[in-house]
């Protein structure tokens, strides 16, 4: 069985966060599940996805470590399946971290879930029959989306069907793609079409470490837009930005990037959202190699700060947390020394920060209901943890 440990605090504290004063307050305490425990080697999780891939009432996880892709069977998930080495990327190398990124698609239109990687190169599992059973196939997407941070779905097009949507990270040097943000249509018949086309709708316009991405209609003109941000840094420079990009009325051609803030050290999450419930879409942010969790009020996008205090919330994902109707805020630090941490939305924009758990690593959040009690538990994918856990809400 699942080893269940309680978190840290029998009782935790929580920030109250308005206008930047901090005050404290009692909330319940979350029920910490241990998945997958360090191995002490190349351990680090950086992705977790969830699917009941059986079809047996059950949530079952796809985890990417060790270079190799790891599925655990619910409801105690101590059953491990091996279903992929990480494949060869454009230089002959393999991964041994595994997978940067995933999600999961139904690429060959099946009616099941397959599953897709991401690091050096873009890479598909089809998801079999049996698939306690059955081998996964492996099959390049692309070699030359390189580094992606993000691999994330909607239907960019809208021609009914779903897209991938992938950041290519790096730079010319080593990415025929440098700098930019891709979507890629499914091919006809994907099991033997060979590499997918990539459209470049940001061409060489997201420089400085791009990082996680959203998708959504922005400006409510019936056409999605994507947003990202790029953390920067020293070393690479460019970055600590937060920005949208407007799909225009043919998504071939090209989209306008709009610039939310120019001066976030350490961006690196972005989902757009309508936060105060007063129609116009607003954006979520965090900055993961940095400091801190804000969101930008629409239509006009002012800046505001949700948490100026986390350290390096490098997880991020929205969904009604205590079933009050209105969007939460989820948010988890790369660092073992920060925490895991969710913020209560009193409906207006207005947060309490309530903490989940510390030391507990993350680079990867999914929020789902995890026990089938009808509320949103918190998957994490451990980073420095080298983890796999997830929470139990204890919100009624």
């Amino acid at each position: 069985m699942i080893r269940r440990v309680a978190s840290l605090a029998a009782v935790q504290l929580a920030l109250w966060i308005a206008g930047g004063d901090l005050a404290h307050a009692e909330s319940p305490p979350w029920r910490k599940h241990v998945v997958q425990q360090s191995q002490g080697t190349s351990g680090q999780v950086n992705t977790v996805v969830a699917n009941d891939v059986d079809e047996d009432g059950h949530v079952d996880l796809l985890g990417s470590f060790d270079g190799k892709v790891v599925l655990y069977r619910g409801p105690d998930w101590s059953a491990t399946e091996i279903l992929a080495e990480m494949p060869v990327d454009q230089s002959g190398r393999i991964a041994q971290r595994g997978c940067i990124h995933s999600t999961l698609m139904d690429v060959d239109g099946d009616g099941d879930l397959d599953y897709v990687g991401s690091n050096r190169m873009l890479f598909w599992l089809e998801c079999p029959p049996n698939p306690f059973v059955d081998r996964w196939i492996c099959r390049t997407i692309s070699l030359d989306v390189n580094g992606a941070h993000c691999v994330i779905t909607g239907d960019v097009d809208r021609d009914g069907n779903l897209d991938l949507i992938a950041n290519s990270w790096r730079d010319r040097g080593a990415s025929k793609i440098p700098n930019s943000i891709t979507w890629l249509a499914v091919p006809h018949a994907p099991r033997t079409a060979g590499l997918w086309h990539a459209n470049v709708f940001a061409n060489g316009d997201a420089p400085g470490g791009n990082h996680y991405m959203g998708f959504g209609d922005v400006n409510r003109d019936q056409r999605p837009d994507i947003a990202c941000a790029a953390k920067g840094g020293p070393q690479i420079g460019k970055g600590e930005w937060f920005a949208w990009w407007e799909q225009p009325s043919d998504p071939d051609a090209k989209w306008t990037k709009r610039v939310l803030s120019s001066n976030e050290p350490g961006a690196s999450n972005i989902l757009p959202v309508d936060v105060d419930a007063d129609t116009h879409i607003d954006f979520v942010a965090s900055c993961g190699h940095g400091r801190g969790i804000l969101w930008f009020k629409g239509p006009e996008f002012r800046r505001i700060e949700i948490d100026n205090e986390l350290d390096t919330p490098h997880s991020l994902a929205i969904a009604d947390m205590d079933l009050d109707g209105d969007v939460d805020v989820v948010a988890c630090s790369a660092s073992l020394d920060g925490a895991a941490v969710w913020y209560e939305n009193n409906g207006q924009g207005e947060f309490q920060a309530h903490v989940v758990d510390r030391l507990q690593s993350s680079y990867d959040v999914r929020l789902l209901d995890m026990d089938n009690d009808n509320d949103m538990d918190i998957l994490v994918a451990g980073h420095e943890s080298e983890n796999i856990v997830w929470y139990a809400n204890p919100i009624k």
